[in-house]
């Protein structure tokens, strides 16, 4: 087996796309191909892709979808204190290498392949870091195999918190909101109530359906939103476009309306068993408006087509109350310098005795209904 780097997934052929278990929509080459093709990642933006490829008699047998990073934004892993150290002491932390979907915290195979071909794609990005006098490697959101390989290879791992909701068979969205403490039930309703009462109207649209004029609402919404945060998406309407006409069964967009004008959407990504929120935006504010279509618009539609997951993205305490519960994420990083992996190595130690504290206390406020309750 040969080991090559790519300059981006585009060059290499569909038919030779390697099948990863897990690895779902956002690692597949449409997805990382449309980000490529309309300038998301490459050029100026800090995301030069480098896909690296295993292959075999000609066929690509293994793939990790690489990036060299000259920032840490879009990766919703956060190491700016590690960068900050390295300029201490008068050494680069950038360029690194990062592993990832960019710009989407949702776990999946990051090594796609089966185990032989897992172990030869985590020493050739070492050789890669070695090689080319990288400060680092980082694989972000992969599997728990994955990471239990990376952890055997000499990787650090880091654990992360996210909050997801569990589908347990609810037979509509009140069957769910039953299985809640009666104050957090109260306050979903009171929620979604405002936004009725504001004269709202929700649609869902999914799939094919979704038309030109919807994606460019929902780009606009979006690029609203960024502008009110002073700050620029990372994405454009061109790869909303692209995905639309190239993975219409995974999208799916929820658009607010009132007194016949549009005004909000929200995008959702189906794949396999779940559904993931991950973009929204609005053009007039409406109070509660971004919980009904970040949240309790995926919640119905995930009851209703039977999924058994709804991930509404990285980070969030406020969701927990909301029917969503902390799951535990992970990353992994190859800290070339000696030196610098010792003190990673300790400060991760300590940071995860202080997530596996805050998990604790997490699920010590669960939404749900206990024994110790009231009903």
């Amino acid at each position: 087996m040969q080991l090559q780097l790519y300059d981006g997934v585009a060059a290499i052929a569909q038919p030779a796309w390697p099948a990863g278990e897990g690895a779902g929509v956002f690692v597949g080459r449409e997805w990382l191909a449309a980000l490529e093709e309309t300038g998301c990642v490459g050029g100026e933006t800090g995301w030069r892709p480098l896909p690296l490829a295993l292959e075999r008699d000609g066929r690509t047998v293994g793939l990790a979808p690489a990036y060299l990073k000259q920032h840490n934004r879009g990766e919703y892993v956060f190491d700016w204190s590690w960068s900050e150290a390295y300029a201490r002491a008068g050494l680069d932390y950038y360029p690194k290498l990062v592993v990832a979907s960019p710009f989407t915290p949702v776990t999946g195979s990051r090594l796609l392949g089966g185990a032989d071909e897992q172990a030869h794609l985590i020493a050739g990005l070492q050789q890669l870091v070695d090689d080319n006098g990288l400060s680092s490697a980082h694989v972000l959101f992969p599997t728990a195999d994955e990471a239990s390989r990376l952890r055997e290879a000499g990787w650090l791992l880091r654990d992360g918190v996210q909050f997801h909701w569990r589908n347990r068979g609810y037979a509509d969205f009140d069957d769910f909101l039953a299985t809640l403490s009666r104050d957090k039930r109260k306050k979903i309703r009171q929620e979604r109530r405002k936004v009725a009462d504001a004269g709202v109207e929700v649609r869902a649209v999914d799939g094919a359906a979704i038309g030109s004029a919807d994606w460019e609402l929902f780009y606009g919404c979006y690029r609203q939103t960024y502008l009110e945060h002073h700050s620029a998406p990372y994405l454009n309407l061109d790869f909303f476009q692209r995905i639309g006409e190239r993975l219409p069964g995974h999208c799916v967009m929820f658009i607010a309306s009132r007194e016949g004008r549009d005004i909000a959407a929200s995008l959702c990504v189906r794949d396999g068993d779940a559904l993931y929120g991950r973009y929204w935006g609005a053009l007039e504010e409406v109070p509660c408006l971004h919980f009904e279509l970040c949240y309790y618009q995926g919640l119905e539609y995930a009851i209703r087509q039977g999924l058994g997951a709804f991930e509404g993205g990285a980070q969030g305490e406020h969701k927990q109350a909301r029917g969503f519960e902390p799951e535990r994420t992970v990353s992994a990083h190859y800290i070339a310098d000696p030196r610098f992996r010792s003190a990673i190595a300790d400060w991760l130690r300590r940071e995860r005795e202080g997530v596996a504290d805050y998990v604790d206390q997490l699920f010590s406020h669960s939404a749900y209904k206990t024994l110790a309750r009231d009903v």
